[in-house]
């Protein structure tokens, strides 16, 4: 009974030290909790870096791996290229070297070759002579040609002189000119008289004259001024030679048809035909085919319809514009401007000339 006594009067400092213990634990339990996340931060963080370097590690050496294998294929492709330009420069070389000794062989074989080139030679100079020796012994030839042509046409002259001279031969009762007295021997020229016959002279054949009978003129000019197809020559037969022209050429120069005058060739009516012409044309230029009346009052319900050589996709041009199209820099597309390859005048002319074929066709 002491006892539980004993405890019953202890039972409140026990109380107030369970409670007073218990907010101390609280207190110290809030910072070893603190203390225990901090560690457990600290080793996890530790953990995941250590782990990250491993990461960071196995990539580098698959990265490495990678890189090497592309550096190793690219290598072997460039390895290649170099040994293909390498046995292709070889290649190429040696080609070189076959063609230089073909082409020198060709050249000393065929185009420089000294002793076929000698034998050459000599039989050039061997057929020059022989050619030369034809044409000395051709020129020969046409020489004594020449002098016995010469000859042929002096004697022919001398004949000719003899016979014209034959009534100077002498006779028994006169004596020639050429046979002298005081001669000893007779002269060559008395001679060639001797020989020769004398020269008659052909009287000329006189022309009968034309009768001017109405049948014959019919007859005379029906086959002239009417030609007809006449009859075909012999096939043996050979052209005449010489400058003469065609039979049918002749023929139409001698009788070519009427050619009159102009007063003659121009109808009476001609000034009115001409002026009526000249209307058409101005009709076809025309481009607005309405009369122009004088009145303020006509064209007042009519649209004005621009000219062509005044408008433009660009917009209708003022009148009395100095160029066919007026640069205007706030209507380009652009800020580069234009490049004119023609002068305005004639850039004008040449367009107006166009619209004004394009009307005459219209």
């Amino acid at each position: 009974m002491a006892t539980l006594a004993r405890l019953q009067a202890r039972s409140t400092s026990v109380a107030h030290q369970y409670y007073y213990r218990n907010s101390v634990v609280d207190i110290f339990q809030k910072k070893e909790n603190d203390a225990a996340v901090k560690i457990q931060s600290w080793f996890r963080g530790c953990q995941v870096r250590a782990y990250i370097r491993y990461l960071h590690r196995v990539a580098t050496i698959i990265q490495k791996q990678w890189r090497g294998y592309l550096g190793r294929q690219h290598y072997q492709l460039i390895v290649k290229l170099a040994y293909y330009t390498m046995k292709m420069n070889l290649y190429n070389a040696m080609a070189v070297r076959i063609q230089r000794r073909w082409r020198g062989y060709k050249i000393r074989k065929y185009c420089f070759n000294y002793f076929y080139l000698k034998e050459y030679l000599k039989a050039i100079s061997e057929t020059n002579d022989a050619v030369r020796e034809a044409l000395e012994e051709f020129a020969e030839m046409k020489e004594r040609e020449e002098k016995k042509a010469d000859l042929e046409r002096e004697e022919k002259k001398r004949d000719y002189q003899a016979r014209k001279m034959h009534y100077l031969l002498s006779t028994k009762q006169i004596p020639g000119i050429y046979n002298s007295p005081f001669r000893e021997d007779p002269d060559p020229w008395e001679l060639r008289l001797q020989q020769a016959k004398p020269l008659t002279h052909q009287r000329p054949k006189v022309k009968p004259k034309y009768c001017v009978s109405l049948s014959s003129w019919l007859a005379c000019t029906s086959a002239r001024s009417f030609p007809r197809s006449g009859i075909l020559p012999p096939i043996d037969r050979k052209r005449c030679q010489g400058p003469f022209r065609d039979v049918s050429e002749v023929w139409e120069q001698r009788y070519k048809p009427l050619e009159p005058t102009l007063r003659v060739a121009e109808p009476m009516d001609g000034l009115k035909e001409a002026r009526a012409q000249l209307q058409r044309q101005e009709w076809t230029r025309n481009v607005n085919d309405n009369m122009f009346l004088p009145f303020s009052s006509y064209h007042k319900n009519k649209k004005y319809i621009p000219t062509m050589h005044l408008s433009s996709k660009y917009g209708p041009d003022a009148y009395g514009s100095q160029h066919f199209r007026d640069e205007n820099p706030k209507k380009w597309i652009c800020d580069k401007d234009f490049q004119t390859v023609l002068p305005s005048f004639d850039l004008f002319s040449k367009y107006g000339k166009l619209y004004s074929k394009a009307g005459q066709i219209v």
